[in-house]
């Protein structure tokens, strides 16, 4: 069981800050800007690579809901960033898929 299931059972505290039926938004340990918080899947997908098609639900949901997200964290206006990792090369520390949502300072392109 990875810690992001732990957290939704409400196993682990953590800081959430929005949650739907399938899905919450918690505040990162280790934040990369200002506003950093991970979208996560209830469910257990390990990585966007392995979703399945009935994930896309979900992780249309997770998307779509992204801009109330940032509405109310105040990035909405001046701009966030959503990443998703798959795998160590790209940064994954936690086999269960989560996006990031990142903003309130000026983020460089390519990332890295």
């Amino acid at each position: 069981m990875t810690i992001f299931e732990k957290i939704a059972r409400r196993e682990i505290p953590a800081e959430i800050v929005y949650e739907e039926e399938d899905f919450l938004v918690i505040r990162d340990l280790h934040p990369q800007a200002p506003v950093h918080v991970l979208i996560v899947p209830k469910k257990a997908i390990a990585r966007v690579g392995e979703a399945e098609a009935e994930d896309a639900a979900v992780l249309g949901k997770m998307l779509a809901a992204s801009g109330e997200i940032a509405r109310r964290l105040g990035v909405y206006d001046s701009g966030y960033r959503l990443v998703i990792n798959h795998g160590p090369d790209a940064g994954e520390s936690v086999p269960h898929l989560h996006i990031h949502l990142l903003g309130k300072r000026p983020l460089a392109w390519p990332p890295g």
